[in-house]
């Protein structure tokens, strides 16, 4: 039930997606856009540790706890990886860590995001995809485990 949120994140994106009629040269830019817009992440995070491992591009992830919410900050070294980060961080940040860990993110699909990635970039997301709930999965333990 809580998961409407991720869901409603998501059903936004696919909606402004959907607008651009699957023009791959809009989706694209639209992306990059979507990078430009994603919240600075101070240098002192761009460390080898953040680095999201099985990306072709550097990505940087990392994930603070506060309240059972997840808050993560990412940036990448190119333009369309960046974009790539930038729906996941929009659609998951500020998630409960079991929405985080159970989501099912279908806005991919809908977007047709695989005719426009190649397949590089797709298995450098799944890592991302990976990452982030690897974040969710550390808090989870480390909660259950002061509780």
């Amino acid at each position: 039930m809580a998961d409407n949120t991720i869901n409603a994140k998501q059903d936004e994106i696919i909606g402004q997606f959907s607008m651009l009629d699957g023009d791959m040269e809009m989706m694209i830019g639209y992306l990059i856009e979507l990078g430009e817009k994603l919240p600075e992440m101070p240098e002192s995070l761009k460390t080898e540790d953040n680095i999201v491992k099985g990306c072709q591009s550097k990505v940087w992830l990392t994930a603070d706890e506060n309240e059972g919410k997840l808050h993560f900050q990412a940036d990448s070294n190119t333009a369309i990886t960046k974009g790539l980060v930038s729906l996941l961080v929009s659609i998951l940040n500020n998630g409960r860590i079991d929405d985080v860990l159970n989501a099912d993110l279908y806005f991919v699909h809908k977007i047709g995001m695989n005719r426009f990635i190649g397949t590089q970039r797709s298995n450098g997301f799944l890592s991302m995809i990976k990452q982030i709930k690897m974040y969710a999965l550390a808090y989870k333990t480390k909660l259950e485990n002061e509780a």
